[in-house]
């Protein structure tokens, strides 16, 4: 048991059975060299739980260890394990990709590095599914799968969360529980809290996507169940000791509070979170969790706010964020400015989110035709 402490206050205890595995492994390791796999995976458990600073206390020594003796394990473990860093803090795709991608080449060099290769085709799969490229998600699950063994349960948990995602963004939610049912059976048989933690966090997430494109096609209020497992997953993280999406869980619940129409419980959670949670890489959300919050303001009777809001909006709206976010986008400032009395605005976002919807129409077509070309199977 360790208890994680990154920059700011006291964290949770992590309780997790695979981060007392991996200790007794450093423990009974013969020296400071054979330990050095075990050693990088606890670094990034610790990241993937959200205790940063432990983690970067962990990888600082393994550093040492590695100018001290340098070895293609150790480097392969560091770049794996510092590519992981990047990501979890602050979710910078880019550096973590490149990181990892050098883990995998320096793997490719010795058979005796598999797990290595394994781990990073998996998360190449899923950051490939973040960076909105399904030809390299599939392309690295096939090579995380085509190698893996059954023991490589982390691996296999997270290529199977990167498919189950990919399938739903796809529009295919019965392949996703698919691959989500595998994600969650191995990261259990691991003891693996964060990637339980992670699993519940990309379902509701995608779910929660999903469930807004609904609402604005048919401005009908949803999501009931879906607050509660928002809320359940909340519970999970603060039982286990996971700390990761602390600011990015109360963001998700905003989202849901608004298409059910809990106008000022919505409010309340977007202003106090979304700053934050935008700093942790939800930039390219913005636009639509703003346009969330000027909807939120209108109805509470806030005009001139809202309005206020409703143009922030539109500065905001990244030119490279994905379809279906500029839609919501688009359509929510229709809705917004047709309340407002602001016709005009209301009709230009009314085409400007027509054209966006029949094109990310087309774009799940392509998902689902690339993913099934690919004849991966759970």
């Amino acid at each position: 048991m360790h208890d994680a402490s990154p920059d700011a206050n006291p964290a949770p205890v992590i309780k997790s059975r695979l981060l007392k595995q991996l200790e007794k492994d450093i423990a009974a390791a013969p020296s400071p060299m054979a330990s050095a796999a075990a050693r990088a995976k606890r670094a990034m458990l610790l990241a993937r739980h959200g205790a940063v600073g432990d983690a970067r206390e962990a990888l600082t020594a393994l550093h040492q260890l590695s100018f001290q003796h340098p070895h293609p394990e150790i480097g392969s473990w560091l770049h794996m394990a510092e590519g992981l860093m990047s990501y979890y803090n602050g979710f910078v795709a880019q550096q973590a990709w490149d990181r990892i991608q050098r883990a995998q080449a320096i793997a490719g060099t010795a058979p005796s590095l598999r797990e290595v290769r394994v781990l990073a085709s998996a998360w190449l799969a899923q950051l490939g599914f973040i960076r909105h490229d399904p030809a390299a998600m599939v392309e690295h699950a096939r090579r995380c799968l085509d190698e893996a063994v059954p023991e490589d349960n982390v691996a296999l948990a997270r290529v199977s969360m990167a498919m189950g995602v990919g399938w739903h963004y796809a529009g295919d939610i019965e392949a996703a529980q698919r691959w989500y049912i595998k994600a969650r059976r191995h990261a259990a048989m691991e003891g693996d809290d964060a990637s339980l933690s992670a699993l519940m966090f990309n379902m509701a997430g995608m779910r929660a996507a999903q469930l807004r494109r609904e609402s604005l096609s048919s401005h009908a209020a949803r999501g009931p169940e879906l607050l509660l497992t928002v809320d359940s997953m909340h519970h999970f993280d603060a039982a286990v000791g996971a700390q990761m999406m602390n600011e990015l869980t109360p963001v998700l619940r905003a989202q849901v509070l608004t298409m059910q129409g809990r106008f000022d419980e919505a409010r309340q959670l977007y202003e106090e979170h979304l700053p934050q949670a935008m700093s942790l890489g939800l930039e390219r959300l913005g636009s639509s969790l703003l346009s969330d919050l000027a909807w939120c303001r209108a109805n509470l009777g806030q005009h001139e706010h809202a309005l206020h809001q409703a143009r922030e909006a539109e500065i905001e709206l990244d030119p490279d964020c994905e379809l279906d976010d500029r839609a919501i986008t688009h359509s929510r400032l229709a809705q917004t400015f047709r309340h407002l009395g602001e016709a005009a605005d209301a009709d230009r976002h009314q085409a400007l989110a027509d054209t966006a919807w029949s094109q990310f129409a087309e774009q799940q077509g392509q998902w689902r035709a690339l993913i099934t070309a690919s004849g991966l199977e759970p």
